[in-house]
């Protein structure tokens, strides 16, 4: 039987930025020269997102009565420099909200599925931490089984939610009756900073809080739900990068380095990093970009899907799900590729109505079915892949 996922849903803060008032924030602060005015200019109007979601209610003029603001000064509108304790303080009492929104929602429409059924769960996170975590507390939350199996996931960055739905298929292939849940949650606007260093400024423009979860299994879905069937997975670390996109803590938050060099290097070497995949299923990359009919590109930002559809060759309409991510969204990091997958999975003028023409070999091959590619890029360079196979259960 296939391993699948059965659900995918997402969650987000309710406090909505506009790029262009973000854009004016980081242009206001004190200290920046001319060229870093430009650099946010150029950062901020080139990176195709239009909106994104923060925990930090500051950031969208909501103060709390009696506050000053913690991250934003409520007179001058000047960003302020919390220590990584505080903003650690805020994840650990944001973050819980989330990965429970996510995953209820993921077990309500995962068709038919409980919190009874959970046999593991696997978390994924990088902007922050606490023990007990949210493994324990997603187990107490949902009343799920105390003898769960628990696994958290943590600084892996954007590529994270594939070695979490690949455990994930693993134990379910160990165990056919297992249901995992699988809960990413990022907060990335607590390390917000302001800065003249060109990577703190791109990063700044691109990255936003969100939640997403995914309900893994290879029990049978009732005819006519929509499922992705976890095909095949790869990881490859590219020879060079692996200090053009790093992640470390600092005093005053996580430290982002994201250089400029990213999306050059993801084009030279995406190619090879896919072979490997396409191999397994007797794939050559000429003639992947046909042979696979939709494509979830993490949307790390704007430069790197342009990379990636040009080396690629990926029409526009395959590129649809994950640009429109990216102008909704920003980059939440480890949960962004989920949120393209949600599309997806959620798009029912796909799989199932005879629309498919993928030419895979999965073990629920039919006329409707609809092979996806999937893929995010992290520190490294590390370049994360799956094979998905969506299709409707019969």
């Amino acid at each position: 039987m296939p391993v699948s996922v059965r659900s995918l849903e997402t969650a987000v803060p309710k406090t909505i930025i506009r790029q262009p008032d973000v854009r004016d924030l980081f242009r206001a602060q004190p200290g920046m020269g001319r060229l870093a005015d430009r650099l946010i200019g150029a950062a901020f109007d080139a990176s195709a997102i239009e909106t994104r979601h923060t925990v930090l209610g500051e950031l969208g003029g909501e103060f709390a009565d009696d506050t000053e603001g913690v991250f934003l000064d409520r007179e001058t509108g000047v960003l302020r420099n919390p220590t990584t304790g505080v903003r650690n303080e805020v994840y650990i009492d944001r973050s819980p909200e989330l990965f429970l929104a996510a995953a209820r929602l993921a077990l309500e429409t995962s068709g038919g599925l409980t919190a009874a059924d959970v046999t593991h769960v696997v978390t994924v996170s990088c902007t922050g931490f606490f023990a007990p975590g949210p493994d324990y507390r997603l187990v107490r939350d949902l009343g799920l089984r105390a003898s769960t199996q628990r696994y958290h996931l943590g600084f892996m960055g954007c590529y994270g939610a594939f070695p979490a739905l690949r455990a994930s298929r693993d134990f379910c292939l160990a165990d056919p009756d297992a249901v995992v849940l699988v809960v990413s949650v990022e907060l990335c606007s607590l390390h917000i900073s302001s800065s003249n260093d060109p990577d703190t400024i791109v990063a700044s423009s691109v990255f936003a809080d969100g939640a997403a979860a995914a309900v893994v299994t290879s029990r049978d879905a009732p005819a006519g739900h929509p499922v992705l069937d976890l095909d095949a997975f790869e990881t490859v670390l590219t020879p060079v990068g692996e200090t053009d996109m790093a992640w470390k803590i600092g005093d005053h938050g996580f430290e982002m380095v994201l250089s400029s060099y990213v999306p050059s290097i993801i084009e030279k070497h995406i190619e090879g990093a896919l072979d490997p995949l396409l191999a397994r299923l007797g794939e050559s990359r000429p003639e992947a970009s046909a042979d696979i009919e939709r494509w979830a590109i993490h949307p790390g930002g704007r430069s790197i899907l342009d990379k990636v559809q040009d080396a690629v060759k990926l029409s526009d309409a395959q590129m649809v799900e994950s640009r429109r991510v990216l102008r909704d969204f920003g980059n939440m990091s480890s949960a962004t590729v989920l949120f393209v997958l949600r599309e997806i999975l959620h798009d029912a003028d796909a799989a199932g109505t005879g629309t498919g023409t993928g030419t895979g070999t999965s073990t629920s091959e039919s006329a409707g079915n609809e092979r996806v590619c999937a893929m995010a890029f992290g520190p490294g360079l590390t370049v994360e892949s799956a094979i998905l196979t969506k299709r409707v259960a019969g």
